[in-house]
């Protein structure tokens, strides 16, 4: 499968821990000298459990984590202000087209873009799969995207989830 070629996309965990710790350790990192840092999430479930499993895995390679909760009045302040070194963010998207996503998350200048990654050449194939009424040109466009946005570290995916909810008006009781 095409995604087993981006870097951390490997199912064989150990592998992808040990190749990790590799790089820590060219670094200057190891069990005996590790990194300290703070993972900043909005202090709701939604965002401190996947902060904490992230946390946990991130022992793995040499980096000891603190979870800092922030208030969600609080949250979108400081992410503007850049007020953090890492923090999980949670990104929704609409219908399952990348587009959107890809635009919020990445283009330049997006107010959403919250790390500021920004690459005119990745902008273009944004505009380029847009345009595309090709199914599968658009398909090999977006991969393209997928993988550049892989290599540059450009906001690592830590997880896939879906959901789902209602929104006909004669729906009732929803819970």
């Amino acid at each position: 499968a095409l995604i087993r070629q981006l870097p951390g996309y490997d199912p064989d965990v150990a592998k992808n821990r040990a190749e990790a710790r590799g790089i820590m350790e060219r670094l200057g990192y190891g069990p005996t000298k590790r990194i300290h840092i703070k993972v900043s999430a909005r202090d709701n479930a939604a965002y401190r459990d996947p902060a904490v499993l992230l946390i946990d895995q991130l022992r793995e390679i040499y980096i000891d984590a603190e979870l800092e909760p922030i208030d969600s009045a609080m949250w979108y302040p400081k992410v503007n202000r850049k007020g953090r070194r890492s923090g999980l963010k949670l990104t929704g998207n609409d219908g399952g087209d990348p587009g959107q996503a890809f635009y919020e998350n990445y283009a330049c200048g997006s107010e959403t873009n919250y790390d500021g990654y920004c690459k005119p050449e990745i902008d273009a194939l944004l505009d380029a799969q847009s345009q595309e009424v090709d199914p599968e040109k658009r398909r090999r466009l977006v991969w393209d995207i997928e993988a550049r946005l892989a290599q540059d570290v450009a906001r690592p995916v830590l997880f896939h989830s879906k959901s789902g909810t209602c929104w006909h008006p004669y729906v009732k009781g929803y819970v």
